[in-house]
């Protein structure tokens, strides 16, 4: 082991709820190398630890203040680093390693500054989720809908209907020649008025014909 007093001081940082590790270490040669130390908190004094709040003889720990402060080093190596467990913001301040070394004034002493921060707040909502779609440069998106629109059917029923046999009777082609009159055809009003015009010459040439040849075979 060096000879004379070695003190340094050291600052660690933290969060509330992190295990906390303060490093602290000495040289271990043999066996017979091992040694006591303390951990206290304040800052280290002529002698032992103010505040004394972990101590260990080298190969155990002897004392312990609460649960909370523990040596998960290898002690039988030298490391004596204290973990403050689950961490506040209290045990934020000063504390003090001291490893006892044999003869005057040869403790190897370490004072470390402990800060232990509030732990960060994310500013986004966890409730909101946001979906982005993006595009090349020039590129537009363009969104096409196409309207099919079903015209009705005429049925065969609704067709203007022509005598099968000639007129008997001049007044039964007179009545047929009435009900033809009568007779109109329904169009789709959806069509264009350029198709009803056609429909209706068609319907006049047929009713045209039709009187021509009954008055034929009568």
């Amino acid at each position: 082991l060096s000879t004379g007093s070695t003190v340094s001081e050291l600052i660690v940082i933290g969060e509330v709820g992190q295990n906390i590790t303060v490093p602290c270490r000495y040289r271990v040669q043999n066996r017979k190398s091992l040694t006591s130390m303390c951990w206290g908190r304040d800052r280290c004094p002529n002698s032992k630890c103010s505040q004394t709040i972990i101590w260990t003889d080298g190969w155990r720990v002897t004392e312990q203040h609460s649960s909370r402060y523990q040596l998960k080093g290898d002690l039988q190596r030298g490391d004596v680093s204290l973990t403050i467990v689950n961490a506040r913001e209290a045990d934020s301040g000063t504390y003090c390693c001291r490893v006892e070394i044999p003869g005057w004034f040869n403790d190897q002493v370490i004072n470390h500054k402990v800060v232990v921060q509030k732990a960060r707040i994310s500013t986004a909502s966890p409730h909101t989720y946001t979906s982005e779609q993006t595009s090349g440069p020039g590129s537009t998106s363009e969104s096409s809908f196409t309207v099919t629109r079903t015209w009705p059917l005429v049925s065969a029923s609704g067709a203007p209907q022509t005598a099968s046999t000639p007129c008997s009777d001049p007044s039964d082609c007179l009545d047929v020649t009435a009900n033809l009159q009568n007779m109109s055809v329904s169009l789709p009003r959806e069509q264009h008025p350029e198709h009803g015009l056609y429909i209706g010459i068609g319907s006049c040439a047929a009713l045209l014909l039709t009187l021509i040849l009954a008055l034929v075979l009568t």
